[in-house]
């Protein structure tokens, strides 16, 4: 059990045994109770101000608000601290939108790539450093086996698949794993073609997420750094760029059949090196 399911498995056996309702045990907070009952399934932390409300209500003398570290702490083990609200963002977002722009998104990373992409980005990291990461990144792979798991969209530029970052027969692997999950899940992924150098998304990564209950958000990121934005007329300014680019991306059925291509061309290559 994760560290965040702990506290929310204790959190809803406290409030039913105190004979409350989620919409009981928020009342005066500024939390609703949508809220509440994702932090009891665990899926996401408990903010601090809420922890503090839990505790005089329940009456639990500042258990929850002493915890809300350990629960931060857990949501950080493996990822850099900007990313760290990423993952529980992913898991009850309706919509996911993703513009990767230099390397495989790592919802659909293999071990191999995970890790070479850890080594290569953070030479001075220590190898338990990176192991933890690899790990980190390769867990947020259970996305997939949500049942309820939101709408993917990823848009990548044609250079990811014709510029190998792997062993020929591990890069045919990767590009595989895209193509699969993609067919599997019913999910979108398109490939921005080298010709178009001048397209709407030529700054950096960019993630859009939508969810059922609260506004939209977009995750940029650049090379140490991280930035959630929830400003509206940002955030449109991103769906603009994104859409646009969406637009001069190949077809889906087009771009799943260049990544197939590509892979047979690496397992080609991989079979003459043998």
């Amino acid at each position: 059990m994760s560290v965040p399911s702990f506290y929310g498995a204790e959190l809803r056996f406290l409030r039913e045994s105190a004979g409350l309702t989620l919409d009981q045990l928020v009342a005066g907070s500024f939390r609703g109770a949508p809220l509440l009952s994702r932090i009891e399934r665990g899926e996401l932390g408990m903010p601090m101000d809420l922890a503090t409300h839990i505790d005089k209500k329940l009456k639990t003398n500042g258990f929850f608000e002493r915890h809300c570290e350990a629960v931060h702490k857990a949501r950080l083990a493996g990822h850099p601290p900007y990313f760290a609200k990423i993952p529980d963002l992913e898991k009850t977002a309706t919509t996911i939108e993703d513009w990767a722009p230099f390397l495989i998104p790592g919802l659909f990373q293999t071990e191999a790539y995970a890790r070479k992409t850890a080594q290569t980005s953070r030479s001075l990291t220590p190898p338990e450093t990176i192991e933890k990461r690899v790990h980190a990144r390769l867990a947020r792979a259970e996305f997939w086996e949500r049942e309820d798991r939101g709408t993917y969209w990823g848009i990548l530029p044609e250079s990811l698949i014709r510029r190998p970052l792997l062993p020929p027969e591990e890069m045919a692997e990767q590009l595989e794993r895209i193509t699969e999950l993609a067919r599997a899940t019913n999910s979108v992924v398109q490939i921005l073609p080298e010709s178009e150098v001048d397209h709407s998304l030529m700054m950096g990564l960019l993630k859009i997420l939508t969810f059922p209950d609260a506004p939209p958000l977009v995750y940029t990121e650049g090379v140490y750094s991280g930035q959630i934005i929830d400003y509206p007329p940002l955030v449109t300014n991103y769906r603009r760029s994104y859409d646009l680019a969406r637009a001069a991306a190949l077809s889906p059925k087009a771009s799943l059949a260049m990544i197939e291509e590509a892979a047979r061309g690496y397992r080609d290559e991989a079979q003459q090196g043998d």
